[in-house]
């Protein structure tokens, strides 16, 4: 198996979204280290869209985060696509290539995150799906941890069930903040035992995003909103146990003006700054 890339380092990216284009092609490459992009989003892309994405891959080093690999799913993983997907990371030289740990299609894509049951044999199937996508992609993926609503089988928690996951795959995580605190509110568990429960050594990258508060006792995973003040101090919390890892600033839509996504870049920043001078 590859070694795990490194060439990000402590960073802070954007997701590249069709609708920051135009703000992305006019940032100064001071603004940001990187831009994280869905390759099943601009495999193949040709005109305009595709003339951004070379000009926008010259200037900035881009990360992978992926969509539609269903690494929980049922149905045999799309081969085809995996190799689309490893000509895209070499084309582009992608040293960071994530996913969702949990499954999102059958015989169709079903466009949704839907949660793995916290079971043995939930861990030994995905385990054997991330090594099989591994062994196609020839690197190392990184598995997210994702926000959930219901939970199909819980043999163990969620921070047993992702330790597991990564020790059988061999494979790293990144680690979504945002998606812990979500997940703490709504199932009544601790955010600060989850971060200390994870294996240190696996983390490479970082999310962190907004969510929509339905109630005192239910967020909603949107990344449509700024982030709250939960989770920066969450998000400064994991820097104090894993280091100043590459950070993702995820905002799907609902765009501010561009300068106020940079505001959050720079919370970012300071954050890692205040790791790197107390680590």
């Amino acid at each position: 198996m590859p070694t795990r890339p490194s060439t990000l380092q402590a960073s802070v990216g954007l997701g590249l979204r069709r609708g920051l284009i135009k703000d992305l092609l006019a940032a100064r490459t001071t603004d940001l280290d990187f831009l994280e992009v869905a390759p099943e989003n601009w495999i193949g892309v040709g005109g305009a869209h595709g003339a951004a994405l070379r000009e926008l891959a010259e200037r900035f080093p881009l990360s992978c985060h992926g969509l539609s690999l269903s690494l929980g799913g049922p149905a045999p993983l799309d081969v085809d696509f995996l190799r689309e997907v490893r000509t895209f990371l070499d084309q582009h030289q992608v040293p960071l290539y994530s996913e969702h740990l949990s499954y999102c299609s059958d015989d169709g894509h079903l466009y949704d995150l839907l949660p793995l049951p916290f079971t043995e044999e939930a861990v030994h199937h995905v385990a054997a799906r991330i090594r099989q996508a591994q062994d196609i992609l020839g690197r190392r993926l990184a598995v997210e941890n994702v926000s959930y609503y219901a939970a199909p089988q819980q043999d163990m928690d969620e921070v047993s069930f992702t330790n597991a996951v990564l020790r059988e795959a061999d494979c790293d995580l990144l680690l979504d903040v945002n998606n812990v605190y979500v997940n703490a509110i709504n199932h009544g568990v601790d955010a600060h035992a989850f971060l200390a429960g994870i294996e240190p050594g696996r983390v490479v990258g970082m999310h962190v995003a907004g969510h929509f508060d339905e109630s005192a006792t239910l967020k909603i995973d949107t990344h449509g909103a700024p982030v709250k003040p939960e989770v920066w101090a969450l998000l400064a919390e994991a820097y104090t146990r894993f280091g100043a890892q590459p950070t993702l600033l995820e905002r799907d839509f609902n765009f501010p003006a561009f300068s106020q996504l940079l505001g959050e870049v720079q919370t970012i920043r300071r954050l890692q700054n205040e790791e790197r001078r107390h680590g």
